[in-house]
């Protein structure tokens, strides 16, 4: 079995991926750093390579063809990216969802925790229009070469909005829910 795991900025989706893989024993691929790792090669920042990415699809190609093989040559792996429960469809779907202000203040948290790889001094409100800039360059991408809603929690077998929850309690909820869709596990 393969679980994508996908959703909103800042809706604890890369902490629970890596859970989740440590719960069940089981490789974990994070998306987002492979976007990284390319803007980096180009010398740009994410959010430039996601704005060039706009008008040049090859941005997300790479990644996206990735996803795919893996999806079609490996089982029992978690995946998390945005566009992972439509490139492998036979994966157990499950979409994290966060209110805008919740999102705005995780990520600026996160940030502070580890401000040589930031890269930015910004403020909750800044951080906030710039998730708000990176979802609406995502729903541009995504709607123009794959004619897909990447953040419809319609897409998904599972939706959860982590708001008001801490992480042990997302944790939990979502082992229950992998709990009851796995056809054997080892998890206590």
């Amino acid at each position: 079995m393969i679980i994508s795991i996908g959703g909103a900025h800042g809706s604890g989706k890369s902490t629970i991926a890596k859970q989740l893989a440590e719960d069940l024993s089981w490789p974990r691929y994070y998306m987002g750093g492979l976007r990284r790792e390319a803007a980096k090669k180009r010398g740009l920042t994410l959010a430039e390579y996601n704005k060039l990415g706009e008008s040049d699809p090859q941005t997300d190609l790479e990644v996206d063809e990735y996803q795919r093989l893996l999806g079609e040559t490996s089982d029992n792996f978690v995946i998390e990216g945005r566009t992972s429960w439509h490139f492998i469809p036979h994966s157990l779907k499950i979409y994290l969802d966060v209110n805008e202000e919740e999102a705005a203040i995780r990520v600026f948290s996160d940030l502070e925790s580890r401000p040589e790889e930031a890269g930015i001094d910004a403020s909750i409100e800044e951080i906030s229009r710039i998730l708000i800039e990176r979802k609406t360059s995502d729903e541009i991408r995504y709607r123009k070469f794959f004619n897909i809603e990447v953040y419809n929690p319609e897409n998904y077998d599972f939706y959860l909005d982590t708001s008001a929850l801490g992480i042990e309690e997302v944790r939990q909820k979502i082992l229950e829910f992998v709990k009851n869709n796995l056809p054997q596990t080892d998890i206590e």
